[in-house]
């Protein structure tokens, strides 16, 4: 199952990304910059990807990806950990890594 644990592991993957906090929850940055997030229920995360990267992802799988009215204004998507594959996980990183820098990898 992937955990929290598995982002922290693939973070280290990405250039620049450090452990963080944000909200009183575990994060990783870049620069200072958020990347993902931990909520506070411990399974679900959250992601900053643009709008179009959003919507698709929710449009795909909406069992997974979702937003609540909180982030309806904000380019991110929440992610439920449990039903998110390595690979899975690995590319949405790699897609707010490069929302987020504006770098390609």
């Amino acid at each position: 199952m992937t955990t929290y644990e598995t982002v922290r592991e693939l973070g280290r993957e990405l250039p620049g990304v450090e452990e963080s906090t944000s909200y009183g929850t575990p994060a990783l940055k870049v620069k200072k910059k958020l990347l993902v997030r931990l909520k506070e229920d411990g399974t679900t995360i959250v992601l900053l990807v643009g709008f179009d990267q959003r919507d698709i992802l929710m449009q795909v799988d909406p069992e997974t990806f979702s937003i609540t009215d909180h982030y309806r204004g904000y380019p991110s998507v929440l992610a439920k950990l449990p039903r998110l594959s390595r690979r899975q996980l690995r590319d949405v990183m790699r897609m707010a890594y490069v929302f987020v820098t504006g770098k390609s990898l």
